[in-house]
């Protein structure tokens, strides 16, 4: 069972609109749901779940509102959380920001999504370029005789709408890949009296992971049939072809598209695509990954006056790549003042409400190396810090290239019209949590 109501509360927890979907927990509940919230927060723990008797709350907070569905002990928690960041996503797609004015505004298309969105807390339409077919920002009204409900919610494929024509077909895949990774850079052993704080080259990778998600922009024609071939591991198995070349893929998940069963028996993806931009497919690596940019520091203190701070950059990455939009964020003390900066590329800017300086570097082709010096005044140092240093972190993205090394084999669009259409690809490959912590 899911939800027995819906509620969005500003940010003091007053309703600004509600859905009861069951009529099972009465809707003045609610109002145990801020005291408790707030108890938590003084008590330092802050729980996605709180309960007030036999009623439990499962919340999450988007901007300054908080959606709150309501429930009974036999709810599945993962879908009630998973609905409502489903909402969040198609009130955005609706209004561009959602928050308190946003829900203000579209009372009743608001009330409108959230009959649509769930049925006697079940969910229902989640996809909001179905629901735009008959949720309208201009308002719709129920013509006697005439369903407002379009063919497409009832349909096998309700994902997808008939009739749809192009003068050109054509299908862009993006196979994204970002890189996860908690790295530590090893302080050499200070020598007599003060000299500065050097790292080891020779650090460590703790944790790394490649998540990867699939994405298509589809611009065809009539009811397609599109199958997908990857360089898949279990495929090359089950085919007897070579494993060298393969990537062994987990976490899989698709879109409601995909015939799963398909899948299950040749590891073939094959689907009826939505129109336009979709996520078709998520998967993970938990291999150890190669730092592609790592990261060398080396920080000299002088008492009570200033702190320099020197940090090499390496392009750990194959020559013919290039790192695009590199931003390596550095910490320095929080009384830090009289910022100076010499890089041999990018720029360099201090951001003192983070105590952060960033180093911006535009293009960063693989097997370079660059420098960043920054010179720190330290008016009110009086002793050595004893915590522990933030971690550097790393942002960048490097088009044309793949960690994992997987490969779109082909595409293949079958319409019984017989039209030809042209697949393109492209491989980019980004930072996701991407940290390098001194020790």
């Amino acid at each position: 069972m899911s939800a027995s109501a819906v509620f969005i509360l500003d940010v003091k927890g007053k309703p600004l609109i509600s859905r009861n979907y069951k009529g099972d927990v009465p809707m003045t509940e609610i109002d145990h749901f801020m005291p408790l919230l707030m108890q938590r927060e003084e008590e330092g723990v802050l729980a996605p779940l709180l309960s007030h008797g036999r009623v439990h709350f499962l919340w999450i907070k988007h901007s300054n509102l908080y959606l709150v569905a309501t429930t009974l002990k036999n709810a599945n928690a993962s879908l009630v959380y998973s609905f409502l960041y489903k909402t969040v996503e198609v009130f955005c797609e609706y209004f561009k920001e959602l928050e308190e004015e946003s829900i203000r505004d579209n009372f009743v298309i608001v009330y409108e999504l959230l009959d649509e969105l769930m049925d006697f807390g079940f969910p229902q339409t989640t996809d909001s370029k179905i629901l735009q077919e008959y949720i309208t920002q201009q308002g719709n009204k129920l013509e006697t005789g005439k369903s407002r409900v379009p063919p497409t919610v009832t349909n096998a494929v309700s994902w997808r709408s008939e009739g749809i024509k192009y003068k050109k077909n054509e299908v862009f895949i993006d196979v994204i890949e970002s890189v996860n990774l908690l790295g530590t850079l090893y302080l050499l052993t200070p020598h007599v009296g003060k000299p500065p704080l050097q790292v080891n080259a020779n650090g460590s990778v703790l944790l790394s992971e490649i998540v990867g998600t699939i994405k298509l922009k589809v611009f065809l024609s009539g009811m397609p049939e599109l199958r997908l071939g990857l360089n898949d591991r279990v495929l090359f198995e089950l085919t007897g072809r070579s494993k060298n070349k393969s990537v062994e893929l987990e976490d899989v998940k698709f879109h409601q598209c995909v015939r799963l069963s398909r899948f299950d028996n040749d590891r073939t993806i094959s689907f009826i695509p939505p129109d336009g931009d979709f996520e078709l497919m998520s998967y993970r690596l938990s291999t150890q990954v190669k730092p592609l940019i790592w990261i060398e520091s080396v920080i000299e203190k002088f008492s009570h006056s200033r702190v320099e701070i020197m940090v090499k950059a390496k392009g750990q990455f194959k020559k013919q790549s290039v790192a695009n939009g590199v931003e390596i964020s550095v910490p320095v003390p929080s009384d830090a003042d009289s910022p100076r900066f010499k890089t041999s590329v990018g720029s360099a800017k201090y951001v003192p409400e983070k105590n952060v300086v960033i180093w911006s570097i535009k293009s960063f082709p693989g097997g370079k190396e660059y420098l960043m010096r920054a010179h720190f005044g330290l008016p009110s140092v009086e002793t050595e810090e004893v915590e522990g240093r933030p971690p550097i972190g790393v942002k960048f993205e490097i088009p044309y290239f793949t960690v994992s090394g997987i490969q779109v084999r082909y595409m293949k669009i079958i319409e019984k019209s017989g039209y030809q259409a042209l697949p393109w690809v492209r491989y980019i490959t980004q930072s996701g949590d991407y940290q390098l912590r001194t020790s």
